[in-house]
C-alpha cells in the first residue's frame, strides 16, 4: 500500500523512520586502502558475545530486533551455515560487524553492519564495507549484494554506502514499536529520536 501524500499519525509506543534498500550488482572498483585493521569471521557466535557487540554498536540507532529474539532463534540465524558474521578489531576487542547472508542464490544480503561509536570517523567502517564486498564477490555465481537502511542510522551511513557502491533501489516507511519503552534498551538511548508515549 502505498501512503498518501500528507501527515499520518505514529501511533503511542511506536517510532518512525524512513528504510532505504540499497544494492549492487557488479564488483565495485578497488576502495582505496582505509587502513590495516585486522579482521577475525567468527563462526558459531557466542550469543552474550553477539548481543554485548550488537549493543555496543546499535543502542545510538535503536537496534533493537536481535535482543528481542530467543536463543533458538539467534542461535539458528548466526549458526546458518550461509551465515558469515566478520568482526573488525581495534585492540584485543572486536569492535566493528559485518553479517554476511548467502541464503539466496546468487544473492548476499549484509543484514547487519557497523562500528562503535570509538571508531566512527577513524575509517574503520570504510575498511570493513571493502574487506566484506571483497568477501561477497568473492562466492562464484553472485550477482547481487544489497543491504537497508534508515532513518534512525547514523546520519553519514546513506552517503556512506553509496560511495562504498551501492544504489537506492526501494524506499518505505516503517513504524516500530519503541524499544525504549518496553526495557530492551535504556530509555536515554537515541535522545535525539523522540519518545512517543502511550497516553497515561
Amino acid at each position: 500500500m502505498t501512503l498518501a501524500a500528507g501527515f499520518h499519525d505514529v501511533p503511542p509506543g511506536h517510532v518512525p523512520t524512513v528504510v532505504t534498500h540499497l544494492e549492487m550488482t557488479a564488483r565495485p572498483a578497488p576502495l582505496p586502502a582505509a587502513g590495516t585493521w585486522p579482521f577475525r569471521l567468527v563462526e558459531q557466535p557466542d550469543l552474550g558475545w553477539y548481543r554485548d557487540l550488537y549493543r555496543r554498536i546499535g543502542t545510538e540507532y535503536l537496534w533493537a530486533a536481535r535482543l528481542q529474539w530467543s536463543d533458538a532463534t539467534l542461535r539458528a540465524r548466526l549458526h546458518d551455515p550461509a551465515v558469515e558474521v566478520w568482526t573488525l578489531r581495534a585492540g584485543d576487542a572486536d569492535e566493528g560487524l559485518a553479517e554476511l547472508d548467502f541464503g539466496s542464490e546468487g544473492e548476499c544480503e549484509v543484514r547487519m553492519f557497523g562500528v562503535t561509536a570509538a571508531l566512527v570517523g577513524t575509517a574503520a567502517a570504510r575498511s570493513l564495507m571493502t574487506h566484506a564486498l571483497v568477501r561477497a564477490w568473492s562466492r562464484p555465481g553472485l550477482r547481487r549484494v544489497w543491504l537497508h537502511t534508515c532513518t534512525l542510522d547514523h546520519p553519514k551511513a546513506l552517503a556512506f554506502y553509496i560511495r562504498s557502491g551501492f544504489v537506492p533501489f526501494r524506499y518505505q516507511v516503517e513504524i516500530m514499536p519503541d524499544p525504549r519503552l518496553d526495557g530492551t534498551l535504556p530509555e536515554d538511548a537515541a535522545p535525539g529520536v523522540p519518545v512517543i508515549r502511550r497516553p497515561p
